[in-house]
């Protein structure tokens, strides 16, 4: 459960390998030194690249650099969950990339991947297509979409950076706490109230230096990603069949107006908007 290495394995003649991975329940930290374009299509999950936590609603588009440390996107993932992963060869920025004058503005968003890049909008549909037609197109003709793909991506403005500092591995290796522990304290804690004492006991650290060596992995604090996780799983419950009050108790918040004012803060819209909206998306 602490941070590994992936070791990515490419057929021969091909330059990247697009796939659709399941890990679900798996709990997968880790990093690898080929840069990554991820889509992930679910009601809600958490993305956790680098220092950033944060959820997103219905789908991701990511463009992850070179040796940024990355959780798995269907990690605990409880509804449908589709992921299509493209992972480029390590030297495909150097060798393919750089060499080319006209491929500038590409090289400028492989080299900025490092901060994590969520694109949004027009553009995640448009290369979401483009993603699945060259999928069974030949070796050539999908290197050729991929390029286009790539353009498309760096031209841009529906884009939000993650970090705000470079997170790639260097930050992490030292690191003595498996945030795996981490995690799975919280999933089996969010309903009630989980305490900052146990899980800093559980890491063998003081709570002082434990809160310390959270804000600065994560840039939160611990009751920010505990409120954060609580809000994640409370738009799961919101598509069921219990009442928002309910689900106001069920994910651990004793007050319904703190719970709409956060949830709100954090998805955009209160829980009324999110299940209405989500329900008609589902009746039609």
């Amino acid at each position: 459960m602490k941070i590994q290495k992936e070791s990515i394995e490419f057929e021969k003649g091909k330059s990247f390998k697009l796939f659709a991975p399941s890990l679900k329940n798996c709990f997968f930290w880790h990093y690898h030194p080929e840069i990554e374009l991820v889509y992930v299509e679910a009601i809600n999950g958490i993305r956790h690249v680098g220092k950033d936590i944060s959820g997103f609603t219905d789908s991701d588009l990511l463009l992850i650099g070179s040796n940024v440390p990355h959780l798995n996107f269907d990690y605990r993932i409880q509804t449908e969950c589709k992921q299509l992963v493209l992972q480029m060869r390590e030297n495909f920025l150097q060798d393919i990339i750089n060499p080319v004058p006209e491929y500038a503005s590409i090289r400028h968003l492989l080299e900025r991947s490092y901060l994590g890049l969520s694109f949004s909008g027009e553009t995640k549909r448009i290369v979401v297509e483009k993603l699945q037609v060259i999928k069974d197109k030949s070796s050539f003709t999908s290197l050729i979409g991929l390029i286009e793909i790539l353009q498309i991506l760096a031209d841009s403005t529906e884009v939000k950076e993650l970090n705000k500092e470079d997170t790639r591995i260097k930050w992490f290796l030292n690191d003595k706490i498996r945030m795996g522990t981490i995690y799975d304290y919280i999933h089996e804690n969010y309903d009630r109230k989980p305490n900052v004492n146990e899980i800093a006991k559980i890491a063998s650290l003081s709570t002082p230096a434990f809160c310390r060596y959270f804000k600065k992995q994560t840039n939160m604090t611990f009751t920010d990603f505990v409120n954060n996780y609580r809000i994640n799983q409370a738009r799961i419950f919101l598509l069921k069949e219990s009442s928002i009050t309910e689900v106001c108790f069920q994910v651990g918040f004793e007050s319904l107006s703190y719970f709409n004012k956060l949830f709100k803060q954090h998805v955009g819209e209160t829980p009324s908007e999110f299940r209405k909206r989500h329900l008609e998306k589902i009746e039609n």
